[in-house]
């Protein structure tokens, strides 16, 4: 029993786990930080900025909540619950689907753009302060390239 408690001990310590952990760690420490300065600020959630983001990315482009759920990797009664609170506040608005009556769109209104534009400034003070000044300037490209390589190759799988 002791050798499998010092073995458990060495892999609970090992490099990758450590590694991994700070990952992990700082990634939720820094959306907790949006999260929380997006609410004091804005008044939305952090969820709903990335919805905002996406309707204004293509103005354009029709979209639907399935499509949303999967940006955002939530379940189809996730992303209805969370665009029925957007609406609510008038952040956004359903649309019927042209040629399709069982499928909705979903579009910013211009409420949410003006509330959208407010929160990406408070997101951009958030994302310079906790994760670009921190990193040495000849580190940020190099570490920005490896976090997409690496989302490339989770994407790819």
């Amino acid at each position: 029993m002791n050798r499998e408690n010092d073995e458990a001990a060495r892999v609970a310590d090992s490099r990758l786990v450590h590694d991994f952990g700070l990952l992990i760690k700082a990634a939720t420490r820094l959306e907790q930080r949006i999260d929380t300065a997006l609410r004091k600020e804005c008044e939305i959630s952090h969820t709903m900025f990335e919805v905002l983001i996406r309707l204004c990315r293509h103005p354009d482009e029709e979209i639907s909540q399935r499509r949303l759920a999967d940006y955002l990797t939530l379940t189809s009664g996730g992303i209805t619950r969370l665009i029925d609170r957007m609406e609510g506040v008038g952040l956004v608005r359903r649309v019927p689907a042209p040629g399709d009556r069982r499928s909705v769109l979903v579009e910013s209104t211009d409420h949410g753009r003006t509330v959208f534009l407010r929160a990406a400034a408070v997101h951009a003070q958030v994302v310079e302060r906790h994760f670009v000044a921190p990193v040495a300037p000849a580190d940020y490209g190099r570490l920005t390239h490896s976090l997409g390589e690496i989302e490339k190759a989770l994407r790819d799988d």
